[in-house]
């Protein structure tokens, strides 16, 4: 029986550290890079990055959207990117932020999370801002497959505050809500000594105060874009998240791939190291 996301989560963190390298080949790293800006460059640069998180991080986290851009060619380069990722026994997020009702849901998850599809991952982004109910059935197929869902709760980027802050007549932020109401399904389905297999996205650089939110139960993972380069360090890691830090997956992406390739591999050890030496302390 395929072990439950939350715990495979659980085991990586104790075990490799809660570094998250993102795969994001945006135009201006691929020129860097010395790759091509098409289908064919970012399959190369996925792979390095693939190559260079292998046996130095648990987790990797393609950005959906820099391979579809290329269209049916750049989506199968996702797919040589994901198989490759999963062969090398790292934990792979998929970035995608899918949201929707009904079978398009269900369709969305089997897409990403069903054993065996070509767009095969360990867990998704998804978007509840059409209701954490219409997510009912990739949670469900999450949970039958061992898989993760990652959902957006209170992110960094400033566009989000006026939505995510918003109260309802108890008070009670959006953000605040989304994480309730995901943490109940949690409970529904995990045993005391368990976490979730539901996450959160919650932004490294996210006041918890201004956002309305704080520590939920059960624990399930948090996977925190913000940290490098949008400002969060990982000494920021045990401050920013307190009693939930053994939970956070921290994600790098454009600090380290920042690095090329030929430096790339060193530079996410030493990383890595960083947020071990964090995290045990």
């Amino acid at each position: 029986m395929t072990a439950r996301f939350g715990e495979r989560v659980r085991s990586a963190l104790r075990g490799a550290g809660p570094l998250c390298v993102g795969i994001d080949p945006h135009g201006a790293l691929l020129a860097d890079w010395g790759l091509r800006d098409d289908a064919g460059g970012v399959r190369d640069f996925g792979l390095r990055v693939v190559e260079a998180a292998a046996g130095r991080a648990a987790f990797v986290k393609p950005q959906v959207s820099f391979f579809e851009r290329f269209g049916s060619r750049g989506i199968a380069a996702l797919e040589d990117v994901l198989a490759a990722a999963r062969a090398a026994d790292l934990l792979v997020i998929a970035d995608a932020k899918r949201g929707d009702i009904g079978s398009t849901m269900d369709d969305y998850a089997k897409a990403w999370l069903t054993p065996g599809s070509p767009l095969e991952a360990d867990a998704l982004t998804v978007n509840p801002y059409l209701g954490v109910g219409a997510l009912d059935g990739a949670f469900t197929l999450a949970e039958q497959y061992g898989k993760g869902l990652f959902v957006l709760a209170a992110t960094s980027n400033p566009e989000a505050a006026s939505i995510q802050r918003s109260t309802d007549p108890r008070s009670e932020t959006v953000s605040a809500q989304v994480i309730a109401e995901v943490s109940q399904r949690n409970a529904a389905r995990s045993r005391a000594d368990e976490w979730g297999s539901f996450g959160f996205v919650i932004g490294a650089t996210v006041e918890w105060t201004q956002a309305g939110i704080a520590p939920f139960a059960p624990l399930a993972p948090i996977l925190a874009p913000g940290f490098g380069a949008q400002g969060a360090r990982p000494a920021d890691l045990r401050g920013r998240f307190g009693a939930l830090s053994e939970a956070v997956i921290a994600n790098e992406s454009r600090s380290i791939l920042a690095a090329g390739p030929a430096d790339l591999a060193g530079v996410v050890s030493a990383r890595a190291a960083e947020y071990r030496e964090v995290a045990h302390v």
